[in-house]
This record gives C-alpha cells, sequence and structure tokens, in this order.
C-alpha cells in the first residue's frame, strides 16, 4: 500500500510505526455552523481511508478534533448574546446528523475539544517556553519560527513566500512577520482562562498539536486535512510539535484536494457553499459520500447539482446489481459449479483485485469504483436464474464486500407488503402466459402504488418511485 506524503512530495510504502495499529489524527470543523459540503470532503475520504486500513487488518486509533475556541466561535456567540461553548454544543449535534448520514464511522471515532484541553494546552506553552522556541509580550505568548528546524519543510516553499502567500497578523510585538500566537490574552467579550501569562485563550494551531500528542502519542502516523491546510496550520503544527518533542510530529501527511464551485473554493467567507444539511433536503446523503469518492482525493472537485445527479445515476446503478444480485439468490439452483462458472467467478475475481490494487494506490477511490461496475455489468449480462446460487451468492459477497470498504451499498432494501408482492407474482404469470394486456394492466396499478417494474433477461425487478 502506497499513500502520497505531501512532506515528502512522493508516494511512499505505508508502514505504519506499530505494525498492529495505526494512529490518525484529521483536523475536523469549527463548530460555529453547519458543516458545507468542503468540510465533507475530508470526513468522506479519510472515512474511507480508515477502513481501507481496517481491511488490511489494522486496528486504527481514529481522531478527528472540534475546534470550539475560535474568532468566528466568538463572533456568532456575539451576535447570537451566547456563548461560545452553547454554539460548540449546538453544531456539535448537528454535525452528527450530517456525519451519520454521509456513513461516517462515528462510532469508531475520537471527537476531542479544544475548550476541555485548556491545562494540557498551557503545559505545552509552557514547555515550549522553557525550551526557547516561545516568548511573551504582555500577556500574548508567540512561537518563534526562527528557532525551529526546517520551517517551511512540508509547503516547500521559502519562509518570505509563505509570508506573503498568507494572512498573517501584523503585531510589533513579534520577533518575526511569521510568527504566530500560541496564548492571546484577554479581550472583552471573549472567553478566557487563567494562565501563567494572564487570562487569555489559546492560539488555533496549538490544539491540534496537543490533542494528537495527549491522544495518539509524540509521533503519529499519518495526519490528514484539507489543502488549504499546509500551510499555515500544518506547517505551524510540525514547527511547535517537534520543536517541544525533538520527534517527527507524523510520518505521512496526507491532504485532499478542495471542492469548488465553479473552479473557485468553496467557502463560507466567498458565500459560495451548499451545507450538507441543505443538499439532504433533496439528495440523499449517501449520494454525497458517492459524489465525493468518485474523484481521487487529491484532485480538486466541482460541485453543482448536475455533478450530484451523475452520482446519484451511478449509485442506483450500484444498487440496482445488488438488487439483481439478490434477486437471483432467492431463484438460483443449488447446483455445483461448472467450468464456465468458474471462468465467470474467476473474471469477477480478477475484478476485485483491480479494485484492491487501486486503493492500495494512494486510496484511488474513482478507479475501484470502475471495478465495482465492471462487476455489475459482468454479472448482469453471465448470470441467470439457472446460474448455481453458490457462485451468484459470491459474486454478490464480492460487490458487497467492496462496496463496504467505500462505505456505500450499506442501505437496507424497501420491503414489500403481501399485496404487492402478489401482483408482481400475477404480472409474471400474466407474461410467463403472454397474456401482455393483463401484464400491462398490473404493470399500470403497480405504478399507481409507487412500484416501477423492470423486465430482464434475468426476470422482473422492481423499484420504488
Amino acid at each position: 500500500m502506497r499513500l502520497y506524503n505531501t512532506l515528502t512530495k512522493t508516494k511512499e510504502e505505508f508502514k505504519p510505526i506499530d505494525p498492529e495499529k495505526v494512529t490518525m489524527y484529521v483536523c475536523g470543523p469549527t463548530v460555529y455552523n453547519y458543516i458545507h459540503v468542503g468540510n465533507a470532503r475530508p470526513l468522506v475520504v479519510f472515512d474511507v481511508l480508515r477502513r481501507y486500513l481496517q481491511y488490511k487488518g489494522y486496528e486504527v486509533d481514529y481522531l478527528v478534533n472540534f475546534t470550539d475556541i475560535d474568532d468566528k466561535m466568538i463572533q456568532k456567540a456575539n451576535e447570537e448574546g451566547t456563548t461560545v461553548k452553547k454554539i460548540a454544543d449546538r453544531f456539535i449535534k448537528e454535525y452528527f446528523i450530517d456525519a451519520e448520514g454521509l456513513l461516517v464511522k462515528e462510532d469508531e471515532t475520537s471527537h476531542p475539544r479544544a475548550m476541555d484541553h485548556i491545562g494540557d494546552i498551557i503545559s505545552f506553552i509552557k514547555g515550549l517556553e522553557e525550551q526557547g522556541h516561545a516568548y511573551n509580550v504582555d500577556g500574548n505568548v508567540y512561537f518563534d519560527i526562527s528557532t525551529a528546524k526546517n520551517y517551511g519543510k512540508l509547503s516547500k516553499k521559502k519562509l518570505e513566500d509563505l509570508i506573503s502567500g498568507a494572512r498573517v497578523e501584523v503585531s510589533h510585538e513579534k520577533k518575526n512577520p511569521g510568527d504566530f500566537a500560541l496564548w492571546k490574552k484577554e479581550k472583552p467579550g471573549e472567553p478566557s482562562w487563567n494562565s501563567p501569562w494572564g487570562k487569555g485563550r489559546p492560539g488555533w494551531h496549538i490544539e491540534c498539536s496537543v490533542m494528537a500528542k495527549k491522544y495518539l502519542g509524540e509521533t503519529i502516523d499519518i495526519h490528514a486535512g484539507g489543502d488549504d491546510l499546509q500551510f499555515p496550520h500544518h506547517e505551524n503544527e510540525i514547527a511547535q510539535s517537534e520543536s517541544l518533542t525533538e520527534k517527527p510530529f507524523a510520518n505521512y501527511w496526507l491532504h485532499n484536494g478542495m471542492m469548488n464551485v465553479d473552479d473557485i473554493k468553496m467557502s463560507k467567507s466567498k458565500l459560495n457553499f451548499s451545507t450538507v444539511r441543505g443538499v439532504s433536503e433533496e439528495f440523499d446523503l449517501e449520494i454525497i459520500r458517492f459524489f465525493i469518492l468518485t474523484a481521487h482525493y487529491r484532485k480538486q472537485m466541482n460541485f453543482s447539482r448536475e455533478t450530484v445527479l451523475q452520482a446519484k445515476n451511478g449509485l442506483d446503478r450500484l444498487y440496482n446489481g445488488k438488487r439483481n444480485l439478490q434477486y437471483l439468490i432467492e431463484r438460483a439452483e443449488d447446483k455445483e459449479l461448472n467450468n464456465l462458472d468458474k471462468d465467470i467467478l474467476n473474471e469477477v475475481n480478477s475484478y476485485r483485485k483491480k479494485f484492491i490494487d487501486s486503493m492500495d494506490d494512494d486510496i484511488n477511490t474513482a478507479d475501484a469504483i470502475s471495478y465495482l461496475f465492471e462487476i455489475v455489468k459482468y454479472s448482469n449480462s453471465h448470470l441467470t436464474e439457472k446460474s448455481p446460487k453458490k457462485l451468484v451468492q459470491e459474486i454478490y459477497n464480492t460487490l458487497m464486500k467492496s462496496s463496504s470498504i467505500l462505505g456505500i451499498l450499506s442501505k437496507e432494501e424497501d420491503v414489500i407488503d403481501d399485496e404487492i408482492k402478489e401482483l408482481i407474482k400475477k404480472r409474471e404469470e400474466a407474461r410467463i402466459n403472454k397474456d401482455y394486456k393483463l401484464a400491462d394492466e398490473l404493470r399500470d396499478i403497480l405504478k399507481e402504488k409507487g412500484i416501477e417494474l423492470e423486465d430482464s433477461p434475468q426476470g422482473t425487478k422492481w423499484k420504488r418511485i
């Protein structure tokens, strides 16, 4: 298995620190509003990486933080006349609703909050100060980037280029323009905590370093997030963490491409965003998950209603393939596989191998999905009710095991009542008896009841409309 490491700008064979367990930290949302589709992309793609690592036999310690102390949080709380904590509590609840809809494995995810780790943050900053990497100016504590080894090694840019390309907070207090705040002194209307430097609150970058160290260790296997976090956030995490511990912070840095609208990054500040909650009013969020996975995670994507509809059509085709196999399992014959059946199974297994090869190649979900379509297409054209049940079951298991790595096709099929089943059975009998007039009448009756029939060489299938 190879992963593209942003730190080295190459694909590297993945070798975890512990041969049985992987530690993985993903930068999560700032919880002052509903998450948008751009926020959903890292949640989905790195959930798939987690699933694939588990498929490979690893235990995965998976952590996604909530940023619940931030300028945007404070502004939102002040606008609504409430507290930052109440804003955070509200939108964390909303996050879980959206994440569940996106089929993220939340029951296996840890979600530490910055506000619960003030003591740990203070201790971390004190350690940096004692080692000469941080300095206090009237209650504001800054990290001195001139003391960090190889600052800028993640972005691979010169320091002056990094500073000119980022929104650096200008201050006469700083020794260097690129120095960043570890602790900010108290201001009116802001939450604050006691510290050795006076009342104040933590800076943004320090939160992730502290929580990753506390829960995953001084060196972790994988640190992941969006492309836009490379600088300054991840660069500053590396600087402060490695300055304190004198150890690598993370061995593999993974970054997903941006979600765009008309080739412009989706962003709340640009007002060109679509919330996951809003999209869920028209589309099942499994469609959004599938849409996100139709592109390689490192490539940029364009979000529009048209591209989501294309994804819906693709997911519908896979569900139809799943239903066809379920239909045949119920009707296929109990008999042994002949040589032709074995050839069919071998062909399907070749697609399964290509699926795994794609996932091993830097989690190429776009190519992996294409092989799911090949499995469905091939089984549709080579399996009938006369196929051995064992063959059909094996192919169904292959499809479901592969799709579970991507976290799709897990929805239970609708259950139809006995009246609908009886109407479908009567129509099948009418077709067999070539009573096409009655067959058409029964089709129309079923359509009025919200059931659409599809006649195929494998038999008649149904779906809700």
